[in-house]
């Protein structure tokens, strides 16, 4: 492709590190200090919370429990050589497809050169790691939903770290790796995590589901979210953070920032009305867990168009991932018959899926979109292709990272264990001493 995307610039300096003579931007680093954080608070308390809400009271504990504990594995890998395995490009030749195409080498691994004098682009490199390695964070701890109230919490740490390693890393190298890297050669456009992150957790939750089998009970005991108002404030904290996702991902507080964050925040409004317009026609009423569920699909479908298209793709994106992700997280799933505990697959992988293929259709200039040389359909096939891709990939190698778990360790809680709640069996706490 002749174009190159405004990601896949910005990253490639980024790996590229101190390349060419750069100049520390004092504001540019403070937005992503602040970017940083924002996208961490979506971990904890904003996913916490959304998830801790929607569980079984016995269980709250132990999705805190779950977040926080991956936070400090995944950081922990992340210095080892994490890091490298995403962003460094050592061997990669633009158009060539190489090994480093598919996984970054292990130049950076310990991050010894990273200094007071490491840039990438204007903002220093330790900054950049931290934003990364916040990416890093909540894309396994998005997975926790699929086999929540049921897995082990050893078995869910041996999972999520291996499935770093195998899954997240190389794909998120392929996606924003820099010229050379697999989907960047492919063309594919992802500015800011719906494939790296979205379709790779949902895919990722639903191999979980389907090899851990179903809830004790479910379906035909009803196991309603124990708190809806902890859900309610989680999904605000998401929608907050979520701009610290998006805009953070241009490394800049430029021009490009205003377009972003004005797609991000149609789409999540969008995304809200699309799912209970949906919900109204198909059930009778609306729910406050369909509209904070609907402003999630839309902010998860934008995703990785909010640097490509305008407004009027942006709304597009926001009612029709709303719209497409209430129909997966009620029929689809009743369909296939499986239990993903918390809707990962129907709302990350579902519109991650929807969000990724729409942007190839409405980055073209002709619907209002910033990248020029494309169209709408073949730009779309591009996207296609990276869909399947990460697809595929995720669920082949996450399914062989859980059949070796279940094999070894084991994965799944005891029944005994499971009709107790996770809280006190595995943590020997409990949310609520009433």
């Amino acid at each position: 492709m002749k174009h190159l995307s405004l990601a896949v610039m910005l990253l490639a300096l980024a790996t590229q590190a101190t390349a060419a003579e750069t100049t520390l931007d004092t504001g540019n680093t403070a937005w992503m200090i602040c970017a940083a954080m924002f996208v961490l608070m979506m971990c904890i308390p904003g996913l916490a919370l959304f998830y801790g809400g929607m569980v079984r009271a016995k269980n709250f504990l132990s999705v805190f429990t779950q977040l926080f504990a991956v936070a400090g594995v995944i950081g922990i890998l992340w210095v080892l050589f994490g890091y490298s395995l995403v962003v460094d490009t050592t061997g990669m030749v633009e158009g060539q497809i190489t090994l480093n195409s598919f996984i970054g080498g292990l130049d950076k691994a310990l991050m010894l050169d990273i200094g007071h004098d490491s840039l990438v682009g204007t903002i220093p490199e330790g900054v950049f790691a931290v934003f990364q390695l916040t990416f890093a964070i909540i894309t396994p701890a998005l997975i926790a939903g699929g086999f929540a109230e049921r897995m082990k919490f050893s078995a869910s740490l041996l999972f999520m770290a291996a499935w770093f390693v195998l899954v997240y890393a190389p794909i998120a190298h392929m996606v924003w790796g820099g010229p050379g890297a697999l989907m960047v050669n492919w063309g594919v456009l992802d500015f800011a995590g719906g494939t790296a992150v979205h379709i790779n957790s949902g895919v990722a939750a639903l191999a979980a589901a389907l090899m851990l089998g179903k809830r004790k009970g479910y379906p035909q005991v009803a196991m309603p979210p124990h708190n809806l108002g902890f859900t309610l404030v989680g999904a605000g904290l998401l929608w907050v953070g979520w701009f610290g996702f998006n805009v953070g991902s241009g490394l800049a507080a430029n021009e490009g920032a205003g377009v972003v964050m004005l797609a991000t925040m149609v789409a999540a409004c969008a995304g809200i009305v699309g799912w209970l317009l949906t919900e109204k026609v198909m059930h009778g009423r609306p729910t406050a867990l369909g509209a904070a569920s609907g402003a999630l699909a839309g902010l998860v479908g934008i995703t990785p168009a909010c640097a490509f298209v305008g407004p009027l793709g942006a709304l597009v994106i926001g009612v029709l991932t709303g719209a497409i992700c209430f129909f997966a997280v009620t029929r689809l799933k009743q369909a296939l018959g499986y239990d993903d505990s918390l809707d990962v697959f129907g709302l990350h992988g579902v519109g991650g899926m929807v969000g990724a293929v729409l942007t190839g259709v409405f980055a073209a200039p002709s619907l209002g979109g910033y990248v020029e040389g494309v169209s709408p359909i073949g730009q779309a096939l591009v996207q296609l292709k990276g869909v399947v891709f990460t697809f595929v990939y995720c669920f082949v190698v996450s399914w062989a990272i859980l059949g070796a778990i279940k094999l070894t360790v084991g994965l799944r809680a005891s029944r005994e264990e499971e009709e107790q709640g996770l809280d006190l069996a595995e943590h020997n706490e409990r949310a609520y001493n009433l």
